[in-house]
C-alpha cells in the first residue's frame, strides 16, 4: 500500500471519533492494552508528560514540548485531533513522523489491527508510543478526551497537567463540572505530582481528594504565579511572570496570542517548576523563555487565534465549546471592526443553541459544513440561526463560506472570523 492506500484503510477499517463521533468512543482500555501487549510495550520505554483538560491542553502540550527541546532533550509530541494530516500526531523535535513510517507500521502489524479491532485513536495512541519507544528523551503526551479512560492513560509520566474543566463531550464524561473532573483526574498516577491550570471553586476539591489518594503534590498553577504588565507588541504577548509575589521572568514574549494562553502559560510553567522538584530535571528561567518565544519554530501549532489575512482582517480560531468559545468571543469584540464577518461549520454531537447564544446579534455568518460525516448539515444550521434571529448566508463549503465573507469584508472595511469547530478552521489553515 502506498500512503494514500495505508490512510484510506485506516478510516474505512478503523471508527474515526473525529469523523463519526459517539460510535467510534470505546468506554475502556481493552484494546489499548491489548495493543501496547502487542508491540512489546512501547508505553514503557519512554519518560512523558501527561496533560489532559477541556481547553488549554493543546497549546500547553506545544509549549512545554518546545521547552524540553529547548533545555536539549530530544522531544516527542502526541495531539490530536489532527487538521491536515495525521503525521500531527507524532513529532519529535517539531519534526512529524515519516510518511513510510505510517505505511511500514500498518503493513507490519496488519494483523494485529484486525484481530484487536482498535478504534482510529486508540490505533493512532499505539502508532505514537511505538515511535517515541527508544527514540525520545521525553514526550508530551495530550490527552483525547476524558482521562480515565482516554488510550493514552497506560503511561506512567513524569508529571501530569490538568488545563481547565468546562462543559465538553457530556455524553461521554458527565454533565456536572465534577463529573467532567473525576474523569480528567483519572490520569492521576501515584506518587506523580500534578499541575492544574485554573483554580476552580467546584473542580478543586475532586483533585485535592484524588491527589491525596495517590499519595502526590498537588500544585495549582493561579495559585503560585501570576502575570503582570500583559500587553501585546509586534505580534507577540509580552508580560511579566512573578511566584508568590516575586518577579520569576521579566518580558516573556509568546506568539500564541489567545487570551486564553494566560492561564496555559501558568500552567506551563507550574509543570516545569514541579518537573525540577523531581530532581531530575534543571530546566533553566530561560529554557522556559526562549520555549515559549520559539514554540512556532520548535512545535508549529496552528489555529489558536490565527491571523490568516491582514486585508481584510482574518482570523481563524478552533475554539468550540462554552468556555472556548467565551474567551474567543470576548478577544473578538476588542478586536474586531465595525463589521463582523463570521463563518461557522459545527459537529452534529455539541450543544448547538449554547454556541449560538453566545455569538455576536449584529454580526453577518457564512454557515457552512465541514467535509466530514460528524458535521452539522448547513440545512439545519439554517433554520437554527433563523430561529435565532440572526443574519446569515448559507454555503455549501467552508473555503466557498470564506470566499465570500473575505469579498464581503473587503467591501464594508470589515472584519473576518472563521470557527465553531476544529474541523472547519482545518480546511482553511
Amino acid at each position: 500500500m502506498n500512503y494514500k492506500q495505508t490512510e484510506e484503510y485506516l478510516y474505512s477499517q478503523l471508527p474515526v471519533f473525529h469523523r463519526q463521533g459517539a460510535s467510534a468512543y470505546k468506554a475502556n482500555l481493552d484494546s489499548t492494552i491489548a495493543l501496547m501487549t502487542a508491540l512489546s510495550h512501547p508505553e514503557d520505554k519512554f519518560r512523558s508528560i501527561h496533560v489532559a483538560g477541556t481547553n488549554g491542553k493543546g497549546s500547553s502540550s506545544h509549549l512545554l514540548a518546545s521547552i524540553m527541546y529547548e533545555y536539549g532533550l530530544k522531544t516527542g509530541l502526541h495531539t490530536s485531533p489532527h487538521l491536515k494530516d495525521l503525521t500531527e500526531r507524532i513529532v519529535i523535535n517539531g519534526k512529524q513522523a515519516s510518511k513510510n513510517y505510517v505505511i511500514q507500521f500498518v503493513k507490519r502489524n496488519q494483523k494485529i489491527l484486525e484481530s484487536i479491532a482498535p478504534s482510529f485513536f486508540e490505533m493512532m495512541v499505539a502508532m505514537a508510543f511505538n515511535y517515541f519507544a527508544g527514540k525520545t528523551d521525553i514526550a508530551v503526551i495530550e490527552v483525547g478526551m476524558g482521562g480515565r479512560l482516554d488510550s493514552t492513560n497506560v503511561i506512567t509520566p513524569q508529571v501530569c497537567l490538568i488545563t481547565n474543566i468546562s462543559f465538553d463531550h457530556t455524553q461521554f464524561l458527565g454533565d456536572t463540572l465534577e463529573k467532567i473532573a473525576a474523569e480528567k483526574a483519572g490520569i492521576i498516577k501515584k506518587g506523580v505530582p500534578v499541575v492544574i491550570s485554573q483554580t476552580q471553586k467546584e473542580t478543586k476539591p475532586v483533585f485535592m481528594a484524588k491527589a491525596k489518594e495517590q499519595g502526590c503534590k498537588i500544585y495549582f498553577a493561579d495559585e503560585n504565579f501570576a502575570i503582570r504588565n500583559l500587553k501585546e507588541q509586534s505580534g507577540m504577548l509580552v508580560m511579566d511572570i512573578y511566584q508568590n509575589g516575586k518577579l520569576y521572568i521579566k518580558n516573556l514574549q509568546c506568539p500564541l496570542t489567545g487570551d486564553y494562553q494566560k492561564k496555559n502559560i501558568l500552567g506551563v510553567i507550574q509543570t516545569v517548576e514541579a518537573l525540577n522538584q523531581t530532581g531530575k530535571y534543571h530546566i533553566s528561567k530561560q529554557n522556559i523563555a526562549d520555549g515559549i518565544k520559539n514554540v512556532m519554530n520548535n512545535f508549529p501549532l496552528w489555529g489558536r487565534w490565527q491571523t490568516l489575512s491582514t486585508n481584510p482582517l482574518t482570523v481563524c480560531d478552533t475554539g468550540h465549546n462554552e468556555d472556548g468559545l467565551r474567551y474567543v468571543m470576548e478577544q473578538l469584540q476588542r478586536t474586531r471592526k465595525k463589521n463582523l464577518h463570521f463563518v461557522i461549520g459545527v459537529v452534529n454531537d455539541k450543544d448547538i443553541d449554547t454556541e449560538i447564544r453566545m455569538l455576536p446579534k449584529d454580526a453577518v455568518f457564512y454557515l457552512c459544513k465541514a467535509d466530514i460525516p460528524r458535521g452539522l448539515d448547513v440545512e439545519t444550521l439554517s433554520g437554527k440561526f433563523k430561529a435565532a434571529g440572526l443574519k446569515f448566508k448559507a454555503f455549501g463549503s467552508v473555503k466557498d463560506a470564506l470566499k465570500q465573507a473575505q469579498k464581503d469584508a473587503l467591501a464594508d472595511e470589515g472584519m473576518v472570523f472563521v470557527g465553531g469547530s476544529t474541523y472547519t478552521v482545518a480546511e482553511i489553515v
